[in-house]
């Protein structure tokens, strides 16, 4: 997810403390821009945790903030919408007046959204947040495990790690690991390929951790996975067919053939 600022690069306009066109540019003087920066990064990070918590059980899968001159719109990207909505939409009504009176919004300034993931198995908060309830649910560790990468491979990812670590079934704390298809862990491509997530189960016996790792595919249209292609990646092209060479006609120049 990514803030996206409004207008000229030059003008940045706080999250924090949403203002009018006219006033941010009054303001820009007062406040550094490494403040600003740092004011966005505080606010994007406090509304994650919070939606985080409150939207666990609807598979809250990320959140964007869009700011314009006119008000701040917060994209709330989740499985099941409907859920997230609320009835007659009283539910995300209720979450803009939390976020409102917390960061002090003036009225209508400040719209929440909320948009369904399309690929679900392909977004690991999503498949994160599902490992975390078959744990709690008291499923076994290896089978919850197995049916998410089984689930995330079923559905088009190039690959998938699955890392659950914690007192599993002992008194002695351990990590296990699931893998399956390729995974790339370096360099530029990681940030567009890879989708990482991270959770806390509450269990009985204490804490597990859940890290799960997914491989997007490579999509031309940039909807269900990156758009550019790996830099490594080879491309084998079909031979072409060979034509026959033909074999030059005789013109009847030569001498003719001795017959004995």
């Amino acid at each position: 997810s990514r803030v996206i600022l409004a207008g000229d690069s030059a003008r940045i306009l706080s999250l924090n403390q949403p203002e009018t066109l006219s006033s941010a540019m009054a303001n820009q003087a007062q406040i550094s821009k490494k403040r600003k920066f740092v004011a966005d990064g505080v606010f994007y990070a406090e509304l994650n945790e919070f939606l985080q918590r409150t939207l666990a059980e609807d598979g809250y899968a990320g959140v964007e903030v869009r700011v314009t001159p006119i008000r701040t719109e917060i994209i709330i990207r989740a499985t099941r919408t409907r859920e997230v909505l609320g009835e007659k939409g009283r539910r995300i009504r209720e979450l803009t007046a939390v976020v409102q009176k917390r960061y002090g919004f003036p009225e209508n300034s400040v719209e929440l959204f909320a948009e369904r993931v399309e690929n679900r198995a392909a977004c690991a908060m999503a498949q994160c947040e599902s490992l975390r309830y078959k744990l709690l649910g008291g499923l076994a560790v290896r089978r919850a495990c197995y049916g998410v990468v089984r689930f995330i491979m079923e559905n088009g990812a190039k690959g998938c790690e699955v890392v659950i670590s914690g007192k599993l079934r002992a008194q002695r704390a351990k990590a296990m690991k699931f893998r399956d298809g390729y995974l790339i862990s370096t360099g530029e491509p990681k940030k567009h390929y890879i989708d990482e997530a991270v959770r806390h189960v509450l269990m009985r016996q204490g804490v597990l951790g859940i890290k799960v790792k997914i491989m997007l595919a490579h999509d031309p249209e940039g909807r269900m996975g990156p758009k550019i292609q790996l830099p490594d990646n080879v491309i084998v092209h079909e031979p072409k067919e060979d034509v026959p060479v033909m074999q030059p006609a005789d013109q009847g120049m030569g001498e003719p053939a001795y017959e004995g």
